[in-house]
């Protein structure tokens, strides 16, 4: 997560060269930038951060020391960027899991951290960051039980038979006692006399067993809340297990890193053991990019951190610096308001984006489309192809935009490992129409513009809802 934070501050700087940058890419985005034209526009400082951590009273206070002396494996900040479209600062609430702090496990402590933090953005109305790394919910041990309890197996010369009970000395139950770690009850022992047999671990520390589960619960429930109370987004930046997994699509706005960052609710371990052969190979084939991003939970994936940095900041631009806030305006002199809109299609077959994205002719002339040129950005494009939906610029005002895609599409329904009878099928699906899973793509999207307060653009063209059998009976 340190290197994380260390990496952020090098995306506003990044953005405000693009933003002064003379010539475009073929994706959109300028390139070549004069650095010393960027450089003189930039402010003093691009990027500040204080971090947040809890105090005795549970709440959160603002602290100055040096990264990586947290108490517990959550970390948090106040950040303020100076971006091109806020150069006097924008304020966000920045979350993450520190991985090297218990493999990143969610405790009572860790959970209480973030649902503070959280409150902050949500009451604040300001965006909400998550930085996802982490191994789920904590279940520890009680290393003082751990050193002292003793096993009264069924069969000694035959510990696979299992065992009566787990039990401790008098001496060690006293001992355990102090700290109020078991509960315990006298029983007669064949060989040592009364000793005292385990019904509970309890533990001296805080933050063993099942109370974490409650706090993942509250941490749940107070993301959703975010969630229809201001703009949140989350970067998987790595294995994200269990209540990592639910906050990262609870928060709806999914980023995901293309290797070694999958979203699971259990490993592949742990799975192979459940079906008894060894099926899956890695946490990737059941939670990785090839699942995550082609069933529309994450909705953008990039190479590595700061890809994924940039993408948060570009994600950012298109929206309020606060809720209720004024739109982020930005109007590129070299693309005026008033302008036609060149593109044509000439063929059903050419790609529906061109509309409003624009293009290149074969003479080499630029033909606009109805957006802003290079504003366009798409998201959850793997999944349900047969909506297209993203973010543009019309005039420097951000938009949300949902189009049809008119060409045939192909749904790709892969074969399960666990079940070998199966096998991969392939779907053919007609263009402007809706299926069960676009239809919920576009519900989504409109309810994502609707919580980031963008205009929306639809360009219908639907020929109705696909009503087969095969849409009635699965979905």
């Amino acid at each position: 997560m340190v290197s994380f934070l260390l990496s952020l501050p090098r995306s506003p700087v990044s953005c405000f060269q693009t933003a002064l940058g003379g010539g475009r890419s073929s994706s959109g985005h300028s390139a070549n930038a004069d650095n010393s034209t960027a450089k003189s526009f930039l402010p003093e400082r691009v990027f500040e951060a204080t971090e947040l951590r809890l105090n005795r009273k549970g709440e959160l206070e603002e602290v100055q020391r040096e990264k990586g002396l947290n108490e517990c494996g959550m970390v948090a900040w106040r950040v303020t960027m100076h971006t091109p479209e806020f150069p006097k600062g924008r304020r966000v609430i920045l979350i993450g899991n520190d991985v090297t702090f218990q493999m990143g496990t969610f405790g009572v402590t860790e959970d209480l951290l973030f649902q503070r933090a959280s409150e902050i953005a949500r009451k604040e109305g300001i965006p909400r960051i998550y930085i996802a790394v982490n191994s789920g919910a904590r279940m520890g041990l009680a290393n003082e039980v751990l050193k002292l309890f003793q096993v009264e197996w069924i069969d000694e010369t035959q510990p696979h038979r299992g065992f009566k009970y787990l039990y401790v000395t008098e001496k060690d139950y006293q001992q355990l006692m102090q700290t109020d770690s078991i509960v315990a009850e006298p029983v007669q022992h064949p060989v040592e006399g009364t000793v005292y047999k385990i019904t509970t671990i309890v533990g001296a520390q805080i933050g063993l067993g099942v109370e974490n589960l409650c706090g993942s619960g509250a941490i749940a429930g107070e993301t959703a809340r975010a969630y229809k109370s201001t703009f949140t987004i989350t970067f998987c930046s790595g294995r994200s297990v269990g209540i990592g997994a639910y906050l990262t699509r609870l928060g709806q706005r999914v980023i995901q890193k293309s290797v070694n960052a999958p979203l699971l609710l259990t490993g592949y371990q742990a799975l192979n053991r459940l079906i008894g052969r060894d099926v899956y190979s890695s946490n990737d084939e059941i939670g990785g990019i090839d699942v995550m991003h082609k069933n529309g939970i994450s909705h953008l994936t990039v190479k590595d951190d700061i890809e994924g940095c940039e993408a948060i900041l570009d994600w950012l631009s298109y929206v309020p610096e606060h809720r209720e806030g004024p739109l982020p305006i930005m109007v590129d002199p070299t693309d005026p308001v008033s302008r036609p809109v060149a593109y044509k299609p000439a063929r059903a077959t050419e790609d529906p984006r061109l509309m409003f994205t624009g293009c290149i002719d074969p003479q080499g002339n630029w033909l606009g489309g109805v957006f802003d040129r290079g504003s366009y950005r798409e998201a959850m494009a793997d999944w349900a192809r047969s909506v297209i939906i993203g973010r543009a610029r019309l005039g420097g005002i951000p938009v949300g935009v949902v189009a049809v895609e008119t060409r045939v599409t192909e749904a790709k329904q892969p074969a399960d490992p666990a079940m070998p009878h199966t096998s991969e099928i392939l779907l053919t699906r007609a263009g402007q129409v809706w299926f069960p899973d676009s239809a919920y793509k576009t519900a989504q999207a409109i309810w994502d513009f609707n919580q980031e307060e963008l205009p929306l653009f639809i360009f219908a063209n639907w020929r109705g809802f696909s009503g087969g059998q095969r849409d009635m009976f699965n979905e």
